[in-house]
């Protein structure tokens, strides 16, 4: 009696907990996505590397999503017993309420070690991969952030507008650029066409501008 009643708790804890999991675990993971979702969009990304974004980001995710699952799980299962009159039965019968329950405690104790153990050891190194690739990602097409005719401030001192973006992402167009000195000169820079790459060594973007001439102003 005391182990169908345990297998029966159990059983009724299941599918609700893996229900709930993966609803909790998408709906995190979409708002993560759409956090970063300008720069992931028009990368050419194959499905590889965007099946490894999402599991290296969905580390964390699983962290916030465990406790949400075992809350909403452990109440739709007793709402469930108690709205088909078994948790009535149960109780009838002579068994306590924390014996009943056990099976839960159980499980949650369970799902405890699993998930410290995964915070320790999985979810350091899921990050230091996901930094990594988004990192790989971001500097993919560097041109990607600036958008036609609008001033991109993405460069301490600096203010870079382009008229036109090419396909592949790195040849500009009429390209603007504001260089505050914070000194008693200003510079802008104008050019009629460029290309825009990160250097070798990833450290420095480097904008290769043609047909242009370069401007000081006098700061009073």
């Amino acid at each position: 009696m005391i182990k169908k009643l345990d297998i029966l708790i159990l059983k009724a804890f299941f599918w609700p907990f893996l229900a709930t999991f993966f609803i909790a675990l998408f709906v995190l993971m979409m708002q993560t996505i759409w956090k970063y979702i300008d720069d992931l969009v028009g990368k050419g990304l194959d499905m590889l590397t965007l099946s490894k974004f999402i599991l290296y980001a969905s580390a964390t995710m699983v962290m916030l999503a465990l406790p949400i699952a075992i809350l909403l799980s452990s109440i739709m299962t007793f709402g469930k017993l108690g709205e088909s009159f078994e948790l009535v039965a149960i109780k009838s019968s002579g068994i306590p309420l924390l014996r009943f329950m056990r099976p839960l405690f159980f499980v949650a104790i369970i799902l405890s070690g699993i998930t410290f153990l995964f915070a320790n050891y999985i979810i350091p190194v899921a990050n230091l991969k996901f930094a990594v690739l988004y990192n790989d990602i971001y500097r993919k097409s560097p041109a990607f952030d600036l958008k036609d005719g609008v001033f991109y401030n993405g460069f301490q001192g600096y203010s870079i507008k382009v008229g036109k973006k090419e396909k592949d992402r790195s040849t500009l167009k009429n390209v603007l650029i504001y260089e505050q000195s914070y000194g008693p000169q200003d510079n802008t820079v104008i050019s009629e066409s460029g290309m825009m790459k990160i250097s070798p060594d990833k450290k420095f973007l480097e904008f290769n501008l043609k047909n242009g001439f370069r401007y000081q102003e006098e700061i009073n």
